[in-house]
């Protein structure tokens, strides 16, 4: 019988002794997923994220030189929005299963390839159509990046230094809609409207270089397609998005064209639902909705949709129209908002590390941001830039409190298995919510100018007892007609700030409302060993 070397047995005697690499890493300091470079590898995925979300609304004030250059008209030239959004809304709940059929790395690719094509085509349209089909191409790639992005982050991060991940992640998630609007107005300004699209291309091929070669993937898992249940849901999505869009131009509920959508996404988003409690292997894994802090999280999500969404969408035309601020001028005056947003975001971060309860921090930050929007209800017609500025980086501070806490809690609760899925389902909340918010907010205050010119114009007084005073006769030449003008126009302007007041008091309910939600939220437990595998990065 062969005799062991002693020289073998002293070395197999001092590697038992020797802990394995897992095992001298403490529990905490594990990531799901391993990689060579996670600062690196952060900076990929953090390009992509900020130019999906720059695209969402980069071209909103590029629209008016789009319709000269697509031969479309002030109606039609939405489109370029709403193609956009339906196409990314109707493809982020496939995202869960096509990373586990083909692998969330080469989905991740895929779709920055997908993305970075989809610009170059929609920068070189001729015509409405063309960039319309485009921008569907664009929507659907845009789709996979946000809830891929969301899950690398957790996934390449030890549970320690998660809070830090999301804040990183959140920055470009909440700063980016600021900034679009800034970035898009310099470039159609300085350039052409077309470079809001070629812009992505450099960002996009250094993103793909540093995943390409640093990213790692998930495991596959060969799982069957939901084909009804996605239908459906694809279909309640989208004609939902419709109705959004198409109901301050029918009138809403006075036309039935509006009534046939509703009732068509009503029926469809009930078969969803039907199908996803009875299938054998629904869409979405029902585990995900029993757990209440991602349901909570979803719930959440919606608000902050509305409330991210919404304001951007009213302040840079309030701005501009009532104050006489430019494009460019506007979208900065929008900037300490984000400013607001990343320092909160990093301070959320530190505490969490330093174990204070999410929960205090998620109500405390919706607290604030209700009181930046009372402060925005009185504002008045006379006004400097200084409240923009305050107000908006004191909502930013509240904004930024609520989403990193929100999002661990609401993933710390979930095996990493489900964390594609569940950032899908959040992240399509949080697109319902930011529709639903611009459709409610826009139809309102087109109805409260209404209102409330009808009601101050009971006040004014005869234009001919105006035109025949001294001082009025000056300015007129004792004209009617300059008269009824004057006073037309302080009317509309007055009409359109109450309408604006209005919006701002709606939405500071809302946030108020969402506050006893924090209530259902549970603190994630210490995680255990066996929480969360180890996986070798996929080079």
């Amino acid at each position: 019988m062969a005799t062991a070397n002693p020289s073998d047995r002293e070395e197999a005697d001092r590697l038992a002794r020797t802990p394995s690499t897992e095992e001298a890493v403490p529990f905490e300091e594990r990531a799901a997923l391993s990689t060579r470079n996670r600062p690196l590898l952060t900076i990929g995925v953090m390009a992509a994220t900020i130019m999906q979300i720059l695209d969402s609304t980069i071209v909103n004030v590029a629209l008016r030189d789009m319709t000269a250059s697509l031969g479309a008209t002030a109606d039609t030239i939405t489109w370029v929005l709403t193609s956009y959004i339906v196409a990314s809304a109707v493809a982020i709940p496939l995202t869960g299963w096509l990373a586990d059929r083909i692998g969330s790395r080469n989905l991740f690719l895929g779709a920055v390839v997908g993305f970075v094509i989809a610009s170059m085509l929609c920068g070189l349209a001729t015509n409405l159509p063309e960039m319309v089909v485009f921008r569907i191409l664009q929507g659907i790639a845009a789709a996979f990046m946000n809830p891929l992005s969301q899950t690398v982050m957790m996934d390449i991060n030890p549970r320690s230094k998660q809070a830090a991940a999301m804040s990183i992640w959140g920055m470009g998630i909440m700063v980016g809609p600021i900034l679009g609007p800034v970035i898009g107005g310099w470039l159609t300004d300085n350039y052409d409207w077309r470079w809001c699209f070629y812009v992505n291309v450099p960002i996009g091929a250094v993103c793909f270089a540093i995943l390409w070669t640093l990213l790692p993937s998930r495991k596959i898992t060969r799982r069957g397609f939901d084909l009804f249940g996605f239908a459906t849901l694809a279909v309640a999505i989208s004609v939902f998005q419709l109705m959004l869009d198409r109901g301050q131009t029918q009138d809403w509920f006075s036309s039935w064209e509006v009534w046939t959508e509703g009732m068509v996404a009503l029926g469809a988003g009930w078969l969803f639902l039907v199908q996803l409690l009875t299938a054998k292997n629904p869409m979405f894994d029902r585990a995900l909705f029993l757990n209440r802090n991602l349901l909570t999280g979803i719930g959440f999500m919606l608000v902050i949709g509305v409330l991210m969404t919404a304001t951007i969408a009213l302040l840079p035309p309030m701005l501009q129209t009532l104050y006489g601020y430019p494009v460019l001028d506007a979208g900065i005056l929008l900037m300490p908002r984000g400013i607001g947003i990343v320092g909160s975001m990093f301070v959320a971060g530190q505490l969490m590390k330093r174990q204070v309860d999410p929960r205090f921090l998620v109500g405390g930050g919706l607290l604030i941001a209700a009181w930046s929007l009372y402060d925005m209800t009185g504002w008045t017609i006379e006004m400097d830039a200084r409240p923009f500025v305050v107000t908006g980086f004191i909502q930013g501070i509240g904004l930024g409190l609520v989403f990193i806490p929100l999002n661990i809690m609401a993933f710390g609760t979930l095996s990493p298995h489900y964390r594609t899925e569940a950032s899908s389902l959040m992240n399509l909340s949080r697109n319902i919510g930011g529709s639903v918010g611009i459709s409610v907010v826009t139809a309102l205050l087109a109805r409260n100018i209404q209102t409330s010119h009808a009601e101050l114009a009971q006040h004014i007084p005869d234009p001919g007892l105006v035109a025949n005073d001294p001082v009025a006769s000056s300015i007129t030449g004792g004209s009617t007609d300059a008269v009824l003008a004057i006073a037309d126009a302080m009317v509309n302007a007055q009409a359109a700030m109450i309408a604006y007041l209005d919006d701002f008091k709606l939405m500071m309910i809302l946030t108020l409302c969402a506050v006893p939600l924090v209530l259902l939220l549970q603190r994630p437990a210490p995680p255990k060993p066996g929480d969360e595998p180890i996986h070798v990065a996929v080079d």
